[in-house]
């Protein structure tokens, strides 16, 4: 894959590394993941991280539409439980694309989606 998520209008203001990956979700011509994202200085939500956090969290999803073909290449049902008692499915460890196609991995997998669309992350 050529490129890297930053390059993706909408979510060069996200780190998606330290973002924690809540669900995810496939309908049909759709995937999904909920996100507590990290927000980057950039994003117009920004806010300075509160006492006990490193980054500035917010909850939102990564949505890809008209979804054409989904691979799963590895799939993990591995859970993480923090300090609080909250569960999630690891990270984002990485998103890259070339024209029409998406490979996105983390702790919970890999998966390339096939889609004409730019994928979009939507605060909650």
């Amino acid at each position: 894959m050529k490129n890297d998520y930053s390059h993706i209008k909408g979510l060069a203001d996200i780190y998606l590394e330290d973002s924690f990956v809540l669900s995810i979700s496939e309908a049909p011509n759709e995937i999904a993941f909920a996100l507590d994202a990290v927000l980057t200085p950039a994003n117009p939500q920004y806010q300075p991280p509160k006492p006990d956090e490193q980054y500035c969290y917010a909850r939102g999803t990564l949505i890809f539409e008209d979804v054409t073909a989904v691979k799963w290449v590895t799939r993990s049902e591995q859970q993480y439980t923090d300090v609080t008692g909250d569960v999630d499915l690891g990270n984002i460890d990485s998103l890259n694309f070339e024209p029409g196609l998406y490979s996105v991995e983390g702790d919970w997998g890999s998966v390339e989606i096939r889609s004409p669309r730019e994928p979009e992350f939507l605060l909650d």
